[in-house]
């Protein structure tokens, strides 16, 4: 059986190996406070959102949550239930973002959207499914202050990446070339 495969197939492939390997290095590092993680990772999904579009930055994020907790051997503990509820409802977010004004909703406001999202979906299955219990509440402070700072840094890495890439570059000695041939 052979499946027949395109180039934007091996480009998600490639991100999201990326990405996998991105979240597979975050998770060696250890963290001051349990859920706290700096989501390294969503730089790739952010950078695939705003060069390849909504579907492929989908595709990147749900292969990274899937490969990387079959690595880990966390496939379908709460590790995976959250991390994939975290992502579902960022990517919910990201999609709703897209429809917004850009010249408002840049790289940065879109990371610190999805990283509230994010934590806001873990902190739901958390009181609804790990820890029934009104104290989860206690924890929003924290993982509020997290996600504000892990999202601003993460969208300004992402914008500084989308300012760096090679294809800009390329398409701006290409504008100067045509500019310099039409004098």
């Amino acid at each position: 059986m052979q499946i027949n495969t395109t180039l934007d197939d091996h480009r998600i492939a490639k991100l999201a190996a990326f990405a996998i390997a991105l979240h597979m290095l975050e998770a060696v590092i250890p963290s001051p406070l349990p859920g706290v993680k700096p989501g390294i990772a969503n730089i790739v999904t952010l950078y695939v959102l705003f060069k390849y579009g909504f579907a492929s930055a989908a595709w990147v994020s749900i292969l990274r949550v899937f490969a990387s907790s079959l690595l880990l051997g966390q496939f379908l503990s709460p590790t995976f239930i959250l991390s994939l509820s975290g992502v579902l409802l960022s990517l919910g977010v990201l999609w709703l973002s897209m429809h917004l004004p850009r010249k408002y909703f840049g790289t940065v406001s879109l990371s610190i959207l999805a990283a509230f999202a994010h934590i806001t979906g873990q902190l739901i299955i958390v009181r609804l499914w790990l820890i029934p219990h009104a104290s989860v509440a206690y924890l929003i402070p924290i993982f509020a202050l997290a996600a504000l700072f892990f999202g601003i840094v993460n969208g300004l890495i992402t914008h500084q990446l989308l300012n760096n890439s090679l294809e800009n570059k390329i398409d701006s000695k290409s504008a100067t070339a045509t500019s310099l041939m039409t004098k």
